[in-house]
């Protein structure tokens, strides 16, 4: 036996006789590492269940928990919270909250206007699906424009903004034009198209002033003239005044407001200042004064607020009746086309009033569910007007945004009884098609500026077969041949 055997035979025997049995190995097993021999597997298996050896405790890592203990508490769900947040980052949230939150809120509207519109219709001896063919109709046009805005480049919707301001100036005015214009309601803001069909320009004012504000206020921010304050109200508020004084002309006080608050809207966002924007609001509140006490419709309507007794003439017939919908509708409401107030009790049960049968047929969970889509809208609006760096982009998202976000508040609150009745359907959601129309196109707005974002185009590219398979094919290294 060689000198160097013969030293690892003793040193063998001597652990053998000085470790404990547990860690003593024989001399086969270390005759043969030392040889350089291999182990067979069964034998040295044998070979540690008679001997009792064990492999090496691994030493764990500090912080982590036992088998048997549990996680940390609060672990789950910051997790939980973690993956929200990185999903609510990503490039594409809000192209599909807008997307989504559009297509659901006009889908489930559809519903709601045939519910709540039935008894309605055989009141004035139509069909039960009268008014709900009509705002189908009006929703397929919608659908296509909406589709179209979401695909025209960001050239095109400034070059559209002067003929759609002029046309709805030519429209609103043809609204005044005796024999011409019509009177709905008291409000002189229709023009009648033949058949069934009628027309409302002022709804169409919104998207003119937020596409030609938008267009303004970019090209003066690109020549820096923002910073005088004449540049920053002259056009903008002279030609939002005459659209507004057409408006006014026909009683309609309600689309005055919206169309006050896209122009403070616009003012926000250009950086008006403090004092500037105070002395627009301070005068447009005069003036909203002067109209409001001067005539006892508006004031019998601010008189309602709050309201659970119809009072001295019913007059605040329809908000008392509001309230009683939402009342009776409990958690999960009475059903869908189970409403009580739609049964004549509750006047335009279909239009300005349709979410009191929202919130009776569908009950809170329903009602919750609406504000939930219009919340989620008016957030990506806001985060599409916020992460752009074009001006155009953030003015008329943002004019898009205060439209839609201010209009169903005033709606929602009229109904609720925090807010005067204002006779302004709840976007989307409402009978109208004149309504419908022009929002559906601004929502298509939205949706084409947010495709626009650079991330958000390279995140839809990638999703595109070709261009996936290809990205893949050129992130693979190419092998030599005969590796596999």
């Amino acid at each position: 036996m060689p000198a160097e055997e013969s030293s690892a035979a003793a040193c063998g025997h001597r652990s053998r006789a000085t470790a404990p049995p547990s860690r003593a190995f024989p001399p086969r097993l270390l005759a043969g590492a030392g040889t350089g021999a291999p182990v067979p597997l069964g034998t040295a298996l044998r070979v540690r269940s008679a001997t009792g050896a064990r492999r090496p405790a691994v030493p764990r890592a500090k912080g982590r928990s036992t088998g048997g203990s549990r996680s940390p508490r609060g672990g789950g769900a910051r997790r939980m919270y973690e993956r929200v947040r990185r999903a609510w980052d990503r490039p594409l949230t809000a192209y599909y909250l807008i997307l989504g939150a559009g297509l659901l809120i006009t889908v489930l509207g559809l519903v709601m206007v045939y519910s709540a519109s039935m008894i309605k219709a055989l009141e004035l001896d139509k069909p039960g699906t009268y008014f709900f063919r009509k705002q189908f109709l009006a929703a397929v046009i919608g659908a296509g424009l909406m589709a179209l805005a979401a695909r025209m480049p960001g050239k095109l919707h400034r070059a559209l903004a002067y003929p759609l301001l002029m046309g709805t100036v030519f429209l609103m005015v043809l609204v005044q034009v005796p024999g011409i214009g019509m009177s709905v309601n008291g409000n002189q803001n229709w023009l009648y198209l033949g058949g069934p069909f009628q027309l409302q320009p002022s709804e169409f004012g919104k998207l003119a002033l937020v596409l030609w504000g938008a267009d303004l206020l970019a090209r003066k921010q690109d020549k820096r003239l923002l910073a005088q304050w004449k540049h920053l109200l002259v056009p903008l508020v002279p030609v939002a005044f005459m659209l507004l004084g057409l408006i006014m002309l026909g009683g309609d006080m309600g689309t005055a407001i919206i169309l006050t608050a896209i122009l403070f809207g616009l003012l926000w966002l250009a950086g008006a200042p403090t004092r500037l924007f105070a002395g627009v609001l301070g005068f447009a509140a005069l003036i909203a004064f002067v109209l409001i006490k001067t005539s006892p419709n508006r004031m019998s309507r601010l008189a309602c607020i709050g309201a659970t007794e119809p009072g001295p003439g019913d007059s605040c017939w329809q908000a008392v009746h509001g309230i009683y919908a939402l009342a009776s509708g409990g958690w999960f409401g009475s059903g869908l086309g189970a409403s009580v107030e739609k049964w004549g009790q509750l006047p335009e049960p279909h239009t300005d009033f349709i979410f009191a049968i929202t919130g009776e047929e569908l009950g809170l969970a329903g009602t919750l569910s609406v504000l939930a889509l219009f919340a989620a809208l008016g957030y990506a609006g806001i985060r599409v007007a916020g992460r752009t760096e074009d001006p155009f982009v953030r003015y008329a998202a943002g004019g898009v945004t205060t439209w839609i976000t201010v209009q169903a508040v005033i709606n929602i609150g009229a109904v609720l009884g925090l807010l005067p009745i204002a006779g302004v359907p709840l976007p989307l959601f409402s009978y109208g098609g004149s309504a419908l129309l022009p929002t559906m196109f601004a929502v298509g707005l939205l949706i084409a500026f947010a495709r626009e974002d650079p991330a958000a185009k390279a995140a839809l590219a990638m999703r595109r077969p070709g261009v996936r398979w290809k990205t893949m094919r050129r992130r693979v290294k190419k092998r030599p041949s005969g590796e596999r």
